[in-house]
């Protein structure tokens, strides 16, 4: 017999693969099993595609075998609440509308943060077997383990680590009444009628709100260990609130890139060479040493722009031009990381930097570690640690204020950096192509002046004659200079602002990470309002929807502080290179001149 499902509440899809759902609907479903929350089966309307398993109640025959096992069978004690019986709840019409899917226990592993992100393919330095194996941070030596040691058991003193939750205790009484059916009672959630509602979760889970874990951290479902050295610290400077700057800080060059073989000689790659200030020893890596590294990165640090690595190329890897506009992007993209208070002291950047090219094994070890790393998602926003005292709780309109001009300025900036880019480019173009040679064009036709006045064999004309000629060399030499003038200053400006378009393009899911916390405040505090919500709980809504906006108005700061460096050096740097290039000219067409001189 078919499986069919009747739909409890209306659903709207929002998104490419979803399907609408009327109250009431019979619908056809695929498979009883859900996909984190969602079913797909065929409307009446013989639509097929995914709805919230929440929102329809399985049509069973008469004889149903027993329900499977209970999706979090497995989940510790203490994580939900069972399940009371059905007589508890409400008639369907009386519930308000569910959530699509219950709330994954803490920890539940998310697809990794910024989905945009693909790792290096085939089409550009593959993965090799010596790269990744099957072993696990267990499995070697002094690497970290596979989750902490119980606080407990270490007699709750363990030397740099802290446990931080902000889980409520889980409440022991009955379920609140209007909770809708197949969700898992919220921690914190009491019997009492002023704590029965709770800060609704987002319908789409795939939101960046939620797979970076702000959602769970907000709504107080994040605990884990905290060692000192994972604390990132934001402080109250001048413009407001800031990373606190490294205490070494360091610069890195990338120099000399060269290409190697191996599998004799069946596969080569090109390897760049190293070279951090804080250690002098220089250390080979290929792309796709970055290329991991940017990766682990993007998913550990959702409010902090991780900067973009040069594009991928599948073809023309080898060519020289290629080789050195890609070191130059990685160069950018190096003194980025370097300047970044919180990204140059992560575990990751620092293996990256000072592991040994020929140390397979401690390469794999310290790779396995910060694959494990444990302060991801959720439990990232507990290692930010905040200003206290005057000052330390934001006022939410003033943040909110800033967000949105720093919003409109982004959009801004990025309309500007792509006209600019264009202007840049097509300008390149004229400057390689059309200027060269219309000057050589120039040259030709006073060349060809000076071959018919040699026709004249007169002596006094033998100078003119010169003049002319070596004028024609002049503009053909002016011609060659254009063509080779965009290596000198459009270039690094058209290299600044693909770093910059990257940073740009981040920023967007750092914005919705704050606005989703922003959301949870206002909707707690109506709550509180209405008398439906403890105060207390929305406090703590409140405490780390402020960790979010400190943290994210300090990257801020950050962007424009490196954002004017950055671009007051290149735009002294073009203007320089535009002033030596047309003195070269002048130099040429004052050359020419004097051979006049003596006619």
């Amino acid at each position: 017999m078919a499986l069919r499902a009747r739909a409890l509440y209306d659903f709207r899809s929002e998104n490419p693969g979803e399907i609408s759902l009327r109250e009431h609907e019979v619908l056809s479903l695929c498979s009883e099993q859900d996909i984190e929350g969602w079913l797909e089966g065929v409307n009446s309307r013989g639509d097929r595609g995914l709805f919230p398993a929440s929102y329809v109640q399985v049509i069973r025959a008469p004889a149903a075998e027993p329900p499977p096992p209970a999706r979090y069978a497995n989940v510790p004690v203490g994580g939900f609440e069972p399940l009371p019986p059905p007589a508890a709840f409400k008639p369907a019409a009386q519930q308000p509308p569910p959530e699509p899917f219950p709330p994954p226990p803490a920890g539940y592993p998310f697809p990794p943060y910024g989905g945009s992100y693909q790792p290096s393919q085939g089409s550009d330095d593959d993965w090799d077997d010596d790269w990744d194996d099957s072993s696990t941070v267990a499995d070697e030596p002094g690497a970290l383990g596979s989750s902490y040691p119980d606080y407990e058991a270490a007699g709750g003193g363990a030397s740099g680590r802290y446990r931080l939750s902000t889980r409520s205790e889980p409440s022991l009484g009955p379920r609140g009444a209007g909770h809708p059916p197949g969700h898992p009672h919220p921690p914190g959630g009491g019997g009492a009628a002023k704590s029965s509602a709770t800060v609704s979760r987002n319908l789409n889970r795939f939101s960046t709100f939620v797979k970076s874990g702000g959602e769970a951290f907000v709504l107080g479902e994040a605990s884990g260990f905290v060692k000192d050295g994972d604390k990132l610290c934001v402080v109250l400077g001048p413009r407001g609130p800031e990373w606190q700057e490294n205490p070494y800080p360091f610069q890195c060059s990338i120099e000399d890139p060269t290409k190697q073989t191996k599998f004799k000689g069946m596969k080569s790659y090109i390897a760049y060479k190293l070279v951090p200030s804080h250690t002098g020893q220089q250390v080979h890596r290929r792309y796709k040493h970055f290329d991991w590294l940017y990766g682990r990165l993007a998913e550990k640090f959702p409010v902090i722009s991780v900067p973009h690595l040069p594009e991928k190329q599948a073809t023309g890897r080898f060519e020289e031009d290629f080789i050195s506009k890609r070191r130059k992007g990685l160069a950018w993209w190096m003194d980025h990381m370097c300047s970044h208070p919180v990204l140059a002291q992560c575990d990751a950047f620092q293996h990256f930097l000072t592991c040994p090219s020929t140390d397979e094994k401690a390469w794999k070890q310290g790779k396995r570690k910060a694959e494990k790393d444990e302060m991801v998602g959720a439990n990232f926003f507990l290692t930010i640690s905040v200003p206290t005292g005057p000052g330390a709780i934001l006022d939410l309109q003033e943040v909110e204020s800033q967000v949105d001009g720093f919003k409109a300025f982004t959009k801004k900036m990025d309309e500007s950096a792509l006209q600019l880019n264009h202007t840049a480019n097509e300008f390149a173009r004229k400057q390689v192509t059309g200027f060269k040679k219309e000057y050589q064009k120039v040259g030709h036709s006073f060349k060809c002046l000076s071959q018919a006045f040699e026709l004249d064999q007169q002596a006094f004309s033998a100078g003119l004659n010169q003049a002319i000629a070596f004028t024609a060399e002049a503009y053909d030499a002016i011609g060659d200079l254009f063509a080779d003038q965009p290596r000198q200053d459009l270039d690094p400006v058209m290299d600044l602002l693909a770093l910059y378009q990257g940073h740009l393009a981040n920023f967007p899911d750092i914005i919705h990470v704050q606005k989703g916390a922003l959301t949870k405040v206002k909707e707690s505090k109506r709550h509180v309002e209405e008398g439906k919500m403890e105060l207390q709980k929305a406090e703590g809504i409140q405490e780390r929807c402020n960790i979010i906006s400190f943290a994210t108005l300090a990257e801020i700061n950050h962007f424009h502080k490196i954002r004017v460096r950055d671009f007051k050096s290149q735009m002294q740097h073009f203007l320089q290179q535009q002033i030596l290039f047309f003195q070269k000219v002048t130099q040429k067409l004052e050359e020419a001149l004097h051979k006049y001189d003596s006619v």
